[in-house]
């Protein structure tokens, strides 16, 4: 596991199960819980991802990311997907009581963005940070308002995968070779073109920590008479996302209403509103056969979906503040570190923002309401 300059890494015994968690040397375990930043990483993704934002997020705060379940160092112990996130949202729960954490600031990305909505639906948490998140509706399988498309969630979930792809990471591949390894999705799917870094080799490494073992990733599937003829299962890192399984739309309802932070790029590969990894999508634009039609398989609007929601958050009383990062892709933390910093910044109401340099035009906060 390569480890940045004043990262730490440290293994936490729960009653669930042994999580990996990074830290910064020198981090006072006595700090205060609004001054404490929890980071949640994505699908086939680690803490490492946020190592970069850990160095440069201000000393005087508490800043730990998280493993979940079968990623990174943490025990790849099975997912059972008809929980929807909870054994990951209750995993991290596990892990801040062991240390001693009531409460926290909570940061996710894309997957972890739908972990860290469970965590607050069960706990209390101190501002929701959601960074190019999963719909509070899942992936795939729903209209704009949420409804469920098929009963059997068809096309969502494990059967969805691409089989080279999930046999990459079990090899580890990290070459790029072909447009399934994993070196080439992270360039096509988690940034958009144009990012270039020193650490792409450490993010590969990062995704390649993925458990492809029963339970892990992708999950597993049933068959479906619905197009394209696969429905979600009920174990496995995907079909926690399924419809059936997981909708946390219920944050509007939250009393009291945490500040939320949403942030995301126009140029986002995977969570969009034409998302090219929804297979509803991907059959509009003939990449797989057979699709039925707007009206029986439409894409799912994901974007639009979020925006729904936290709408209704602010409409509700919740402060909600929306960063719309134009050109930017799945990974804003990594593509425009500044403007992800000074966001995150703001919504933790951290007292030394007034020294965090402005963000640029770019980052416009679209809506705020108290």
């Amino acid at each position: 596991m390569t480890l940045f300059d004043g990262i730490t890494a440290r293994t936490v015994e729960t009653p669930r199960l042994t999580v990996n968690v990074l830290e910064r040397a020198g981090d006072d375990p006595a700090t205060p819980a609004e001054r404490t930043v929890v980071l949640i990483h994505g699908n086939v993704s680690s803490a490492l991802f946020w190592q970069e934002t850990m160095q440069d997020l201000p000393s005087d705060l508490r800043v730990i990311a998280i493993d979940l379940r079968g990623f990174g160092d943490t025990e790849n112990t099975p997912v059972d997907a008809t929980r929807g996130v909870r054994d990951f949202s209750d995993d991290v729960h596990a892990t801040l009581e062991a240390l001693g954490i009531e409460t926290a600031h909570l940061v996710g990305w894309s997957m972890g963005g739908g972990v860290v909505m469970q965590y607050a639906l069960d706990h209390p948490v101190l501002s929701m940070t959601l960074q190019a998140p999963v719909s509070p509706y899942g992936f795939g399988g729903t209209r704009r308002d949420g409804t469920r498309l098929t009963d059997d969630d068809a096309g969502c979930g494990g059967g969805g995968a691409n089989p080279d792809f999930v046999q990459r990471l079990n090899d580890r591949d990290a070459t790029d070779e072909a447009p399934t390894s994993p070196r080439s999705v992270f360039r096509s799917g988690y940034v958009a073109t144009g990012y270039t870094t020193e650490h792409e080799d450490v993010w590969v490494e990062s995704m390649l920590t993925t458990s492809t073992a029963t339970g892990n990733y992708p999950g597993d599937s049933v068959a479906s008479e619905n197009w394209p003829g696969f429905g979600a299962g009920a174990l496995g890192v995907l079909n926690t996302m399924a419809p059936r399984y997981f909708d946390v739309s219920a944050i509007v309802d939250l009393a009291p209403k945490p500040p939320v932070l949403w942030i995301h790029g126009t140029a986002d590969a995977i969570v969009s509103d034409m998302s090219f990894y929804d297979l509803n999508n991907l059959g509009r634009l003939g990449v797989i056969p057979g699709w039925p039609g707007d009206d029986v398989a439409p894409a799912q609007e994901m974007v639009s979906q979020t925006r729904d929601v936290l709408g209704r958050y602010a409409a509700a009383g919740g402060a909600v503040t929306e960063v719309n990062l134009e050109g930017v892709g799945h990974s804003p933390h990594l593509e425009r570190p500044a403007e992800f910093r000074h966001a995150l910044l703001e919504v933790i109401g951290y007292v030394g923002r007034a020294h965090d340099p402005a963000p640029p035009t770019e980052a416009i906060i679209l809506r705020s309401s108290d």
